[in-house]
């Protein structure tokens, strides 16, 4: 059985951190890219970062860049997006993406997704 579950959200002050987790199961890890993706209220979903099978290339959303990383451990099969210097505008529900990778073939995953809260 298929499952991506994410864990890390949760309330922070602006100008805090958190770092998000994605656990995967039920497929082969490291044969998919991960992304983190968020939708805030009244928004439509947004990629926040992405990341390759191996790690090798990463892309993130120009509100998140200098802010963000993502990062993978496909020994652990689990995506991380470390997040520093948190704002307001970053409240939103993120949840995690799973797409075969270049080469490979197969339905892309989503995770239920976790709730973070900036505010004072």
């Amino acid at each position: 059985q298929v499952q991506l579950l994410e864990s890390g959200g949760g309330l922070v002050q602006p100008g805090g951190s958190l770092r998000l987790s994605c656990a995967a199961s039920g497929f082969i890890f490291s044969r998919y890219d991960m992304s983190w993706y968020r939708q805030a209220p009244g928004k439509e979903r947004e990629l926040v970062a992405g990341i390759t099978t191996f790690g090798g290339s990463t892309n993130y959303a120009d509100s998140v860049k200098g802010r963000f990383t993502i990062s993978r451990d496909n020994a652990k099969k689990t995506v991380y997006l470390q997040m520093n210097s948190l704002k307001p505008e970053d409240t939103a529900v993120y949840s995690c993406k799973a797409k075969p990778g270049r080469g490979y073939y197969g339905y892309d995953y989503w995770g239920q997704g976790t709730q973070v809260t900036v505010s004072s």
